[in-house]
């Protein structure tokens, strides 16, 4: 009995941790009886703005498919966990981790990568500015340097994942990580707060840029909103 609250316990600290992260992203959320769930965030631009970087057809099959498809599984994750441990079902909740980890870190991340995309009318592109161009300039050396790093580390990961530019908020300085799979940063640190992530994932960039993985990642950097992440940085680092 001791083994399975424990058990419980950790799970709801780990599924709100989600929540949590969730809803400081600005996720979409909604209330069915106590259950809290997910829904499909909107774009703050159309399909096709993002052309000829990232075609159209990419954008809603991402958004509208592969984006969909990880909050639907967290959802069903998320009901049969709470079913699980109102039954004392220590085997489920342990079975359970690795679908919320997977598709809850997917509706994470992929809910980040839509703000760090903007069209080039909108800003995207445009070098950073403010503190945290200063701070780029400071731990990197330059813009261009991390561009470098981050087009290399992501080009080199092996199947699928993500290249993150993050502020660790321990060491006061920012780091470039990568992490597989949709495994969110914060698996890699919980002091680490992902400013910009580069979706590596195949169904990203394979219609229009096949398995040339680094041509994607070159190009990408023509619609980055750094903007955004500029204003996380600040929030973050103050």
């Amino acid at each position: 009995m001791a083994f399975r609250s424990l058990i419980c316990r950790k799970t709801v600290r780990s599924v709100l941790g989600f929540q949590n992260d969730a809803r400081n992203m600005g996720l979409g959320l909604r209330h069915a009886r106590e259950l809290q769930t997910f829904t499909l965030p909107d774009l703050s631009y159309d399909y096709g703005a993002l052309e000829p970087v990232i075609s159209a057809e990419i954008m809603k099959l991402h958004h509208q498919k592969h984006h969909q498809t990880y909050i639907t599984n967290y959802n069903k994750a998320l009901e049969q966990l709470e079913e699980a441990m109102a039954k004392g079902d220590s085997s489920t909740v342990i079975k359970l981790q690795s679908a919320l980890k997977f598709n809850g870190g997917g509706h994470i991340n992929h809910t980040i990568f839509w703000k760090n995309l903007a069209p080039v009318t909108e800003g995207g592109g445009e070098p950073p500015k403010g503190s945290l161009g200063w701070a780029i300039d400071e731990d990197f050396g330059s813009l261009e340097n991390v561009v470098k790093k981050m087009n290399a580390e992501g080009a080199a990961l092996q199947g699928s994942g993500w290249v993150w530019l993050g502020l660790d908020k321990e060491l006061k300085k920012l780091v470039v990580e990568t992490t597989t799979n949709q495994d969110p940063l914060v698996t890699k640190g919980p002091g680490l707060v992902p400013l910009l992530g580069i979706d590596v994932w195949e169904h990203a960039y394979y219609l229009q840029y096949k398995n040339v993985r680094p041509d994607y990642l070159k190009n990408i950097w023509k619609v980055i909103n750094w903007k955004y992440a500029n204003q996380v940085y600040e929030k973050e680092s103050s």
